[in-house]
């Protein structure tokens, strides 16, 4: 306990570098999106300059959860934070002469390395909750809680600057301009970082990454399920769906349909993420064991299948992008996105509550393996169901995904019953 001062100036000045980053990993998602999309990006075109953002991040959740328990946390935080630097950069050399399919390699190589980037961050700030946070009076649940939910806030506001920039400054100046921002940060974390994280263990071994833990691993399976239930329409459906309804195809008309999408997915991030960084109180998880908590994460699943599902129904009842559905889906995903909140807070509570502290850093690792998996899976389909059926299969896929989320998580069990090995 004598250290726990020292070691929460180390969290929060992890926490503030994290924060900088996604502000430029939120702005960069709607720059790219939109102003290819403006390009005449296919919604299928515009899905694959992500897919490799998602595989890369696969891998790297997997590598980063080795190297932090080899080197220490501070190496893969500095590491993200120079990778999306130089990302930014390289995509400042964006030719617009080049042929289209010239540009979506580039791009999606681009994508590729802030992926990387982005889980070599997330990694170390989510593993420094559990060794550096108070765990007293569920402190555990409360702390990353208030990561996730700020972070994803940060992001959101990242979605409305990445679409301001793009309607004032451009896209070269707007990459530019993040660039430098996110340098001065990494210059002033690596000069000010306070102690008290861990320097890492010699001994580890890589294959210790790929986790022994029923849970652990029925977890990273729900999160699958889930996120890729959120990206089917979030990544291209859905802002591409809005594009159509608000843009008159003449420049002004693009540039304030670029600020109500950017807008609308700003302000959802926003509120999923303070919905997040409430979920402790909603779930009265203070009150309640671990083995509440557990049974809690099916329930809230099933919560969450209710809403694309009733979607769908509206938008197949539907004669097009008439009036009355855009306001239903702008509620609806605002729904979603708070019951959503809840079960993802959830889910990053108990990974921390499934693993040890001594192998937190590789069971986290897993964890957001799987989430980038199910990322990928969910990008992947997005521009495909919204090219192949529209909105009615994107949000139907949305439903049957996170039915399956409920099912995995009922897999789960209390702790107390598990042997970890």
């Amino acid at each position: 306990m004598t250290q726990r001062p020292e070691g929460m100036s180390a969290y929060i000045t992890v926490t503030a570098a994290y924060w900088a980053f996604m502000l430029t990993d939120g702005a960069l998602r709607m720059l790219v999106l939109l102003h290819f999309h403006s390009m005449g990006f296919s919604p299928v075109q515009l899905a694959y300059l992500f897919v490799l953002y998602e595989i890369a991040g696969m891998g790297t959740n997997l590598a980063a959860g080795w190297i932090a328990a080899r080197f220490g946390l501070t190496s893969t935080l500095y590491a993200g934070l120079a990778l999306q630097i130089a990302a930014l950069l390289v995509l400042t050399q964006l030719d617009p002469n080049w042929a289209i399919p010239v540009k979506v390699v580039f791009v999606m190589i681009v994508q590729g390395a802030s992926g990387v980037a982005k889980d070599l961050a997330k990694m170390s700030s989510k593993s420094a909750v559990k060794l550096l946070a108070p765990t007293e009076g569920g402190g555990l649940f409360r702390w990353v809680a208030i990561l996730t939910g700020s972070k994803n806030a940060v992001k959101g506001f990242g979605f409305l600057l990445g679409a301001a920039l793009l309607a004032t400054v451009g896209f070269m100046w707007a990459v530019l301009a993040m660039a430098i921002i996110l340098a001065a940060f990494l210059v002033a974390v690596i000069l000010f970082m306070p102690t008290g994280l861990p320097k890492g263990r010699k001994s580890a071994k890589f294959s210790e990454v790929f986790s022994k833990s029923a849970n652990v691993n029925w977890l990273s399976a729900a999160r699958v399920f889930l996120f890729g239930a959120r990206d089917v329409w979030f990544v291209v459906g859905i802002p591409i769906y809005f594009y159509a309804v608000l843009s008159d195809g003449t420049e002004d008309g693009n540039r304030a349909a670029f600020f109500m999408i950017g807008t609308f997915m700003a302000v959802w991030v926003i509120l999923y993420g303070a919905v997040q960084a409430s979920a402790p109180k909603i779930l009265r998880a203070k009150e309640r064991s671990e083995g509440d908590l557990i049974h809690a994460a099916k329930n809230w699943a099933a919560a969450l299948f209710c809403v694309p599902a009733a979607l769908s129904i509206a938008v197949l009842l539907s004669s097009g992008p008439e009036t009355w559905l855009t306001v239903t889906l702008v509620v609806g995903l605002l729904a979603f996105g708070a019951i959503f909140a809840v079960n993802s807070a959830l889910h990053s509570y108990l990974i921390l509550a499934f693993t040890k502290s001594e192998r937190v850093t590789m069971d986290v690792g897993f964890y957001y393996m799987a989430n980038a998996t199910g990322r990928l899976v969910g990008t992947v389909l997005s521009g495909l169901t919204y090219q192949i059926g529209g909105l009615p299969l994107v949000l139907g896929t949305a439903a049957a995904m996170v039915a399956l989320a409920a099912l995995t998580s009922g897999k789960l069990t209390d702790q107390t019953n598990e042997a970890y090995t």
